[in-house]
C-alpha cells in the first residue's frame, strides 16, 4: 500500500492567537496524508520575562502554538534551525512536543540526543526524517556532549580574487571576490554516517538542512545535499533563506534547496513578513520508494493563513525556477496547480 508524505518549509507561529487559523486552508489536505514533516521555525515557549529582540529566539505560545500544529494533523518536525535557541527553550519546547505527541528530530540534551532521527510508522512501513543546521549562533547553540543545543552541520567560507584562465586577474582595485564555502569534512562524515544508519532502519528516508543565505545555491549546500543522497537518503529538503529556490535532481533523487516560508506570520521584532512564496512538497511513496514527487506553491493572506496558490497565478515564479532547476538537472512540468518534478527512470 502506498502513503503519501507532505513536506514544508518554516512554520513560525509567533503571535498566533487563534489557533484554527494558520492551516485551515490546508488542514484537510494534511488529515488525509500519511505523515506532515515540518521545519518548527519557532519554539514552544513562553519566556519568563517575556521576549526579547536582544536575544535570538523565536517563541510561540505553546498552548495556542500546539494546538495549532495538531489541529493540522502535523506529525513530525524539524528543530535543528538559527531560532531554536537557549537551554530552557528548548528543552521546554521539547517536553511541549512530546506532550502534544509530536515527533521532533535536530535538537535535545546532548548532541547524540539532537543527531538521533525519528522513524514513523505507517501500515508497516518506517519513514525516518533527521535534521541538521548549517545557520546557528557560535556560543550556546550547537549541542555538545554535555549541552542542551541543535544538531549542526558546520560550514566555512573563503573569500578570494576571481580567477580568469586559471590566473589572478590583472591589478584592479575595488573587484568583488569570488565567495567560496564548503562543509566541514568531520561534520559531513558524522551525517552521512546518521543518514546510512537510518537507512537500514527505515524504508523512506528524508533528510532536512536548514541552511543558504539569500537566492544563491552555495557550494556547501550542494555538498550536503549530494553527501545526503550518497548515504542513502530518497529525498532532502532545504529551508532557511525564506526563499523558493532551485530544485536539483542528483541519482533520480529530489534536492529542494529551498522550499521557503509556509506558516510565518512575524519575525524579527515582531515585523510582519507579508506573502512570501513557499512551495508544498508532495511525496507518493510505493514499495519503499519514492515514486513522484510534485509542489504546489503557497503564499500567505492577511489572516495568517497558508493559501495554496493557482499555478496560473504563479508563472513569473515557475518560469524562474523551472529555468534555475534545469541548472540541476531537474526537468519541472506543471500540471494543473502542481509541478512534477522528473525523476528519471
Amino acid at each position: 500500500m502506498g502513503a503519501n508524505v507532505i513536506l514544508t518549509g518554516d512554520v513560525n507561529l509567533m503571535n498566533v492567537a487563534d489557533p484554527k487559523v494558520p492551516f485551515a486552508l490546508v488542514k484537510d489536505e494534511f488529515g488525509a496524508a500519511d505523515i506532515v514533516f515540518s521545519n518548527l521555525e519557532c519554539c514552544l515557549y513562553r519566556p519568563p520575562n517575556g521576549q526579547s529582540i536582544e536575544n535570538e529566539g523565536f517563541f510561540a505560545d505553546p498552548v495556542v502554538a500546539g494546538e495549532a500544529l495538531t489541529a493540522a494533523a502535523i506529525g513530525a518536525v524539524g528543530i535543528a534551525n538559527n531560532v531554536n535557541y537557549g537551554d530552557a527553550a528548548i528543552t521546554g519546547s521539547i517536553a511541549r512536543l512530546d506532550q502534544l505527541g509530536i515527533a521532533h528530530t535536530g535538537a535535545g540534551a546532548n548532541r547524540v540526543a539532537a543527531r538521533a532521527p525519528v522513524i514513523l510508522e505507517r501500515d508497516g512501513r518506517g519513514f525516518g526524517f533527521l535534521q541538521r543546521s548549517s545557520v546557528y549562533w557560535p556560543t550556546n547553540h550547537e549541542a555538545g556532549d554535555n549541552a542542551v543545543g541543535i544538531a549542526v552541520i558546520r560550514g566555512h567560507t573563503a573569500y578570494q580574487a576571481p580567477m580568469h584562465g586559471g590566473r589572478p586577474p590583472a591589478n584592479r582595485p575595488g573587484l568583488p571576490p569570488q565567495i567560496l564555502t564548503w562543509a566541514d569534512k568531520q561534520y559531513l562524515q558524522w551525517f552521512a554516517e546518521d543518514v546510512a544508519a537510518l537507512r537500514a532502519q527505515a524504508d523512506i528516508v528524508v533528510a532536512s538542512c536548514h541552511w543558504g543565505v539569500n537566492r544563491e545555491v552555495l557550494q556547501y549546500m550542494t555538498e550536503i545535499g549530494h553527501a545526503a543522497i550518497d548515504a542513502g537518503a530518497d529525498i532532502v529538503i532545504g529551508h532557511g533563506p525564506h526563499y523558493s529556490l532551485p530544485i536539483e535532481v542528483y541519482k533520480g533523487r529530489a534536492i529542494f534547496y529551498g522550499l521557503g516560508s509556509f506558516s510565518f506570520h512575524t519575525g524579527h521584532g515582531g515585523r510582519r513578513h507579508g506573502d512570501w512564496l513557499g512551495m508544498m512538497v508532495r511525496a507518493a511513496c510505493e514499495a519503499g520508494r519514492i515514486e513522484r514527487v510534485a509542489f504546489q506553491f503557497v503564499r500567505h493572506d492577511d489572516r495568517n493563513r497558508t493559501v495554496p496558490r493557482a499555478l496560473a497565478d504563479e508563472r513569473a515564479a515557475f518560469d524562474l525556477i523551472a529555468q534555475e532547476s534545469a541548472g540541476f538537472g531537474a526537468k519541472l512540468t506543471a500540471l494543473d496547480d502542481e509541478v512534477a518534478i522528473d525523476l528519471g527512470s
